[in-house]
């Protein structure tokens, strides 16, 4: 990733869109390179501005950010994901975070809060609101099979992969769980990598999401 955060604003809304440029590119670091006003849009934008981030909106009238983060996250090396919605009961975002976005953001969530959660997804710590995400996850819990499939899976990892994917489901950032754990950065990074790989998941949040499944958090 380039030292400035670059970033795709997607949204059918233009006052949306406009709001979200004017602020992120007031704060340090972040740029926004390009708009997409529908999901359908969004690979040649990519293709086009090479983003590290893309701020997405879940409801659009051609192609929903939900099977655009979908097509954007199966390709080789993808820029991270943030979907943008009005509703914190909208059901979309729990299938939104299955497709691989690393976090979300409520549209009226304050700038402060919008810009940081940004930078910190860029650096790939994912944004998952305690609250919101507990009525996600509950929801995703009570789907048939979910809670014994979640189980089956993590069965794959070693003990101290468990341990791992334990201190990632209750959102701790990669230096908390290597003091945690007792062990270096480098190393939960190397263990995060090979939790995705087993259970064949895209990122962090996806891992979160298996946990409570499993209903380990």
């Amino acid at each position: 990733m380039s030292e400035t955060i670059r970033v795709l604003v997607v949204d059918d809304d233009a006052l949306v869109r406009a709001s979200l440029e004017m602020m992120l590119d007031g704060a340090n670091g972040i740029a926004v390179v390009a708009q997409a006003a529908d999901g359908d849009e969004v690979p040649a934008a990519i293709d086009a501005h090479f983003p590290d981030l893309v701020l997405m909106d879940l409801r659009m009238p051609r192609v929903d950010g939900i099977v655009a983060t979908r097509r954007l996250r199966a390709r080789k090396n993808p820029p991270e994901v943030i979907v943008l919605t009005t509703f914190d009961t909208d059901e979309n975002v729990l299938h939104a975070l299955r497709a691989g976005a690393s976090g979300f953001l409520l549209k009226d969530t304050p700038p402060a809060q919008i810009v940081e959660a940004v930078r910190r997804v860029a650096a790939g710590d994912p944004i998952l609101s305690p609250a919101i995400t507990r009525r996600l996850m509950d929801q995703a819990a009570t789907q048939a099979g979910a809670h014994t499939q979640a189980q089956e899976a993590l069965s794959r990892l070693s003990p101290r992969e468990y341990d791992v994917m334990l201190a990632v489901a209750r959102g701790k950032a990669n230096a908390d769980i290597a003091t945690e754990l007792y062990m270096s950065v480098a190393t939960v990074k190397a263990h995060i990598s090979h939790i995705l790989g087993k259970l064949e998941l895209g990122n962090r949040t996806q891992i979160a999401l298996l946990a409570h499944d499993a209903g380990l958090a």
